[in-house]
């Protein structure tokens, strides 16, 4: 079995010493090539290759950023019997796509459940979402959440270490001092069904949880799944009464969003999100700019993934 190792050496929780544990584990058992990632966009341009070159299995280690590029290089040209299949090694801070998987968030525990899955052929079929032309493996967000990963990783580039901390101080300083909350500026379209107008902001889910604090998951739509469509849960308002209710729900051990304030669906196949100005937009925890119009799709089987 031939594999291409993609490495993000800036991965949060990754170390020389684990990078080289987890290269000599894999090359006892496939024929293994490795790249170490350069810039934003490069993991896609390794994994695009690996598809020309026929490789068996493109193995990430790093954290959803990366994977999100491996994915859409893997299916640029869509999905199909010589997309090479996926294996995740958790290495991020969050590891998100690995966890919902039911991997070890430890790489080299990861790295074992990886090897027995391929020596025995284990893997399964994955459901995607798809944006404007993007894949995502787990989330996608339109407004205040989106605006939230894009103050994030202002920080970052600061220097701030990736934590549960900044995000949450990222969050209570973007909905109080940032977010324009008085006016909805969102509609969402759906075929076939009435428009809903005047929505506030948008959390779109592939899977559950739609991310974690720390150990914490949290679950504002928690029937997703990688098995059936996309699930939504949407905000009319940000006003502080319904915004509390929403986040102490979420947080909830057994949750189950709901309210007046609160619009909930469940396995979509095609929707539209469109807004009255530029919105912040982020997939799987990158922000990838504003937009007045997002188009999502649910695009079943997308890929295999050795788990």
């Amino acid at each position: 079995m031939r594999a291409l190792l993609v490495v993000n050496p800036k991965a949060t929780t990754t170390s020389e010493r684990g990078r080289d544990v987890l290269v000599r584990a894999l090359r006892s058992a496939v024929d293994l090539t490795v790249e170490y990632t350069r810039r934003r966009g490069h993991a896609a341009d390794l994994a695009r290759r690996a598809v020309e070159e026929l490789v068996d299995v493109v193995v990430t280690l790093g954290g959803d950023g990366t994977v999100n590029e491996v994915v859409n290089g893997l299916l640029h040209d869509g999905p199909g019997e010589k997309v090479p299949a996926l294996a995740v090694v958790p290495g991020g801070s969050t590891n998100v796509f690995a966890r919902a998987l039911g991997l070890p968030k430890d790489s080299i525990e990861g790295t074992g459940v990886i090897l027995d899955a391929m020596d025995s052929g284990r893997a399964r079929s994955v459901g995607l979402g798809r944006a404007d032309g993007r894949y995502f493996t787990f989330c996608a967000g339109y407004g205040l959440d989106a605006e939230v990963v894009r103050k994030v990783e202002r920080a970052r580039l600061r220097g701030k270490v990736s934590s549960p901390a900044l995000y949450v101080r990222s969050t209570v300083a973007q909905f109080f001092l940032e977010t324009e909350r008085r006016t909805p500026l969102i509609t969402v379209e759906r075929p076939g069904e009435e428009s809903e107008p005047d929505i506030a902001t948008v959390i779109v889910q592939n899977t559950a949880p739609w991310t974690y604090l720390g150990n914490r998951p949290i679950n504002p739509c928690p029937e997703a799944s990688f098995d059936g469509g996309l699930d939504l849960m949407a905000l009319r308002v940000l006003h502080v009464p319904a915004t509390a209710r929403a986040v102490v729900q979420i947080l909830s051990r057994r949750p189950h969003p709901h309210g007046r304030q609160m619009l909930t669906l469940h396995d979509l196949s095609e929707f539209t999100l469109r807004a009255a100005r530029p919105l912040a937009f982020q997939l799987d925890g990158d922000y990838l700019g504003d937009r007045t119009k997002v188009t999502f799709t649910a695009v079943p089987d997308a890929i295999r993934v050795f788990c």
